[in-house]
């Protein structure tokens, strides 16, 4: 990851943690950023949809279409791609199990195809919850913390803790992407902590990734390819990246 996506990144989660950042609250963060460059980012920012340009600054995304609409356009993304991989996820499942699942539009597309029958479910997805709510025997438990409302998640100390205690037959996990050198990636720090907890508890890591995520560059590392043991995806994967699948033992369904 280069300088200047590490910084557009930095810059992307400051304004959509904040809402609203001035242009000089910017330069004050960026100090040895130069005045063309910030805006530079923040035209890159805007054209990506990762924020709005405003006259004197930046807003979030969030603030000006709600946060209904930005999760819904994650979710108009991939669709039949994402279909595909939760139905694969689903044959994965183990009843009277206790698994955790991953925030996200992919895990929430797999939150829709897991069956009604004995599971005890955590997750931070709020998303995935409302889903989960909808089925009467599974237990889904809702871990404290503090709400990103970028992602529609819970994370923070707490909920890492309330993870710590428990023990996960299996980690169903979303990524941002994938690239050989940052590994299994995400933009948010904090997000990247609690993936981490979460695969550290669980006997079997289910990474669940279209074909897509490997042109994806993202600032903060979550793990290498070898501490997944499967990788569901849309059967697009490039040979190069199966091969490094089959070497580092990780299998690919």
């Amino acid at each position: 990851m280069d300088t200047m996506e590490i910084r557009r990144d930095a810059i992307a989660q400051l304004v959509n943690d904040r809402g609203t950042v001035s242009f000089t609250q910017l330069k004050e963060e960026f100090p040895n950023v130069s005045e063309m460059t910030l805006r530079t980012d923040l035209k890159y920012l805007d054209e990506a949809r990762r924020i709005l340009r405003i006259h004197g600054g930046a807003k979030s995304v969030q603030t000006v279409i709600g946060p209904d609409d930005l999760l819904s356009r994650k979710f108009v993304r991939n669709i039949s791609e994402k279909q595909l991989i939760a139905e694969k996820a689903r044959s994965l499942l183990k009843e009277d199990s206790t698994f955790y699942l991953d925030s996200g539009s992919t895990t929430t597309m797999f939150a829709r195809a897991i069956p009604d029958q004995s599971f005890i479910i955590y997750t931070t997805g709020l998303s995935c919850a409302t889903v989960l709510a909808e089925l009467e025997k599974p237990t889904v438990m809702l871990p404290g913390g503090t709400l990103n409302r970028f992602s529609h998640s819970i994370y923070g100390v707490s909920t890492i803790k309330e993870l710590e205690s428990v023990y996960f037959d299996q980690a169903f996990m979303g990524v941002t992407g994938y690239n050989d050198r940052t590994g299994f990636a995400c933009g948010i720090s904090d997000e990247a902590v609690l993936k981490q907890a979460a695969m550290r508890q669980a006997e079997q890591v289910i990474v669940l990734m279209d074909s897509s995520k490997l042109e994806e560059k993202s600032s903060f590392h979550i793990a290498d390819l070898s501490e997944a043991d499967i990788i569901v995806s849309d059967g697009k994967l490039p040979d190069a990246f199966l091969r490094e699948c089959e070497k580092q033992g990780v299998r690919v369904i």
